[in-house]
Parts: C-alpha cells; structure tokens; sequence
C-alpha cells in the first residue's frame, strides 16, 4: 500500500481533512481510544493499576491538569513521561515557529503576519509526539526568563520597540505550545514564579519586563510534589493549587511482589560476561522485605521516604558481590548468599535518613532490618519445630563455616554429613548445582540462628555457626 503524502502548506492541510483540536481533546480523544482497544497505557508502572492509574485516567478524560502527591522514588516522573504516549504520533505546526503554532489559528505575531500575507502557501512542518514534552526539575535558581520568557536585547538593538511583541524570547513553557509540560517539585519554586504560573494558567497572559503580552498557550500542566513540602510548609500558593484540577496520592508497592517486578525490570545489566547469574527467589525477598521494613520503621524518617531505588541499589549490590566471588573462586554461576547482605550497607546508607543523627546508628538500624528481614522470608519458608532433627546435629559439636568468598564445593562436604539436610534444602533449591546449594545453606542456618536454634560467631573472617 503506498505511503500518504503528508501535507507540507495550509492548503495541502485542509484539503487532507485534517481537522484542529486542543492538546486535551486530543489526548481525552485518544485515551478512550486505547481504553476501548485494552492496550497498556502506562507501561512500566507496577502496583497502580487499582489505585493511581483511574485517577490518572479520570483527570486526563475531564481535561484537567494534574499535581502528583509523594515521596521520592514512587514513579511520579515516569508517569509524566509516559504521558507523551496519549498525545498523536505528528503534530501539524507552521515552518520555523518557536512555539509550534497551529496552522489553523497561530497565536504568535511573527505567524499570524505570515499567514495573512501567504495564506494557503505558509509552510507547514510535522511535530513528532516525543517533541512535544517538556520538562524541568524546580530549583530557587529558575527565573520567568527561563520558563516563560524575556526582553530579548539583541533585538531591541536591531530597532524594534519594547512595546513589540517580537521583541521577546520565548522561555521552556511557550516552546511546549501544544504539548505537555511538567513540573519537577513545583514547591521549590519562587512565590513569584508561581504567580507567573497561575496567570498563564488562569488568565492566559504573562509579565514579561511589566509589558503584558496574551500568549493563549495550549499547554497540559502536569507537576508533582513532595507531601511535606506541598501540605506542611505551605510552599505552593493557594491560588497555583486551586487551578490544578486533579491532586493524585502515589505510594510506595503495597506488597514485595510488586516491589521484585519493579527490581528485575529496572535493575542495570551488562551483557559478555562468562558468568551466569542466578538470584534464589527468597534472596528476592529478603531484599524487598529490607525496604519494606524501613518505610515503617521509627527509626527512620518517612516523610522523606524510602524509595524504591534502595531495593534496585541492593539488590544490585549483592549480585555485584555474587560476581566478585564466582571470579575470585573461578565459579561460573554466581548466587548471591545471605553473607553477601553485610555489604548492602554502602547501598543503604545514602538512600534513608535517620530521625536521628549518631552516625554509630545507621549501620545497628540496617543491620536490624536485615537480620528482621531474614526472619520473616525464612518463617514463611519453614516451621522451626519441623527442623529439629537438623538442630540436634550441631549438639555433638558440629559446626558449619561459611563466607562470602568461600567457594560453593566448601559447603558440600559438610551437608552430606547431616541427615535430612538435603531433603530440607530442596524444599528452596530446585538445583542441584553448589553455587545454588551453598546460598541455600546459609539461608537455612541463618534461618535457624535468628530463631534461636543455633549459635553464630565470627572467627578468621568466617562465620562459624554451632549449637
């Protein structure tokens, strides 16, 4: 089938039928679209499809802009990003225009002067959907230069009047004309900005300089916020929030399901290695019980969060250590253990604050919610009372080392010594491979140990657990 000619003039659009609509028509038009064919409208976003994902949803079918609610970490940018996928795969604009003006009603004076002098010949370009998102993170240092615009003084150098409009350069908002612009923690701009936001929202003019210019911008305003600063410190002026049609509350994954697909879909990897790498499933949620844990612990301030990247960051630090060990022993499957957790101390510590400031906290506070971690995934795994006959072994003076640089073979020897330990370890090994029987032994004797069962000592940078 051969491929339409896009239109490349006025004339050439409206002969196509093309027929003009405003960024929020068009976006109701095309999500009730992808609504009826069930296709996934925010791709990579787990855990807010009962929750967040309606109200998004409700907001962009009333043609309302949009304030996003959380902490850090909880996929607010994402969801903005992901925005774009709603808005037409081209957009028509006139040739050359700053702020992508509607061939069919500019709104800048360089254009509408084009269109009454050519008409029907004015030039035409095709605006792809990526190109019409902006975005900026707020910061004090942002000025009404920067997001809507300022005197442009060459220009006034070359003759023309401060009362023309072509005198001015646009800012980022003017130039996502027609598209979707987001805020990144609105609250940390300038009451003065906000001002300026709330005119352009509400009255369709900015100040540029003390000259009033109308500029009639097409424009879907979407933001996000951090509770505290938005409800607490009372930093966004109740005349900007009372504009926001839709005020949407982001959380943190409810259950460790949703934070393990979130871990394994956006961990980092790297491919040519000789090594194959294998993370147990209750290592998973060893790591996602750790973040889940902190988000209620007292010791820990939530209103700055707990974000999820502090599972990516250790779930990454372990399989990091499972590799440095599978090279350093000359291992070709590499599985993190339990004595590989120690080391998610540097991948911890930058991502939570403390209520309070002893830096000898920080490390018994983690230390803590692993060890409090470890004991929740093994409970669910084994009732202590059916591993008895295991516990009774160690009585004799049995002891089993373990470390995280020992190699995998090291732990073999030890476990066909003791009855039933291998009927045991299948119930959380579906390998026979060392690699995976050696992390499963130390699930099992750390399991034990936190309940009580056994003993655990450090020795010669071992650890040494015995009755």
């Amino acid at each position: 089938m051969a491929k339409t000619k896009k239109a490349v003039t006025i004339g050439e659009l409206k002969k196509s039928g093309y027929k003009r609509q405003s960024i929020r028509e068009e976006m109701r038009h095309n999500l009730i679209e992808m609504i009826k064919q069930k296709k996934n409208l925010f791709p990579g976003i787990i855990g807010f499809s009962d929750t967040v994902i309606p109200q998004i949803l409700n907001a962009i079918i009333s043609g309302q802009d949009i304030i996003f609610l959380g902490e850090r970490g909880q996929a607010k940018s994402r969801i903005m990003r992901n925005m774009v996928n709603l808005l037409d795969e081209e957009l028509p604009v006139i040739k050359g225009c700053e702020i992508n003006d509607d061939p069919f009603a500019p709104i800048c004076s360089e254009c509408r002067e084009k269109v009454a002098e050519k008409g029907d010949e004015v030039e035409i370009d095709w605006l792809p959907r990526e190109e019409r998102y902006g975005e900026k993170l707020a910061t004090p240092d942002i000025s009404i230069a920067d997001l809507i615009g300022d005197v442009d003084p060459i220009k006034v150098a070359e003759g023309r009047y401060l009362s023309d409009e072509m005198t001015i350069y646009y800012g980022l908002i003017p130039r996502t004309n027609r598209g979707i612009f987001c805020i990144n923690e609105l609250p940390d701009l300038t009451e003065r900005l906000q001002v300026g936001l709330f005119n352009l929202m509400e009255e369709r003019d900015v100040q540029i300089r003390g000259y009033r210019v109308r500029l009639p911008l097409d424009i879907l305003l979407v933001s996000s916020a951090n509770p505290e600063d938005y409800t607490n410190r009372g930093r966004i002026i109740t005349p900007l929030k009372d504009r926001y049609g839709a005020q949407i509350r982001t959380h943190y994954p409810v259950s460790t399901e949703d934070e393990i697909t979130i871990v394994e879909a956006e961990r980092k990897r790297f491919e040519g290695d000789d090594f194959e790498v294998y993370v147990p499933d209750y290592m998973k949620e060893i790591i996602a019980e750790i973040t889940h844990l902190a988000r209620r612990s007292p010791d820990i301030n939530q209103r700055s969060g707990v974000s999820v990247r502090t599972s990516i960051a250790n779930f990454e630090t372990i399989v990091s250590n499972s590799i440095r060990r599978a090279v350093t022993v000359g291992e070709k499957l590499a599985v993190p253990r339990i004595s590989d957790l120690p080391y998610i101390q540097a991948s911890t510590s930058g991502k939570i604050e403390l209520e309070s400031f002893e830096d000898t906290r920080e490390e018994k506070i983690i230390n803590d919610l692993i060890r409090k971690s470890v004991a929740g995934v093994f409970n669910r795994y084994f009732m202590v009372n059916e591993l008895e006959e295991i516990v009774l072994q160690f009585s004799g003076g049995f002891s089993v080392e373990v470390s995280d640089m020992m190699s995998a073979k090291s732990y073999i020897g030890n476990i066909k010594e003791m009855i039933g330990f291998t009927d045991v370890l299948k119930t959380i090994a579906d390998s026979e491979k060392p690699e995976i029987v050696a992390a499963a032994v130390e699930f099992l004797l750390e399991g034990l140990h936190i309940n009580k069962r056994l003993n655990k000592s450090r020795s010669g940078g071992k650890t040494v657990y015995r009755q």
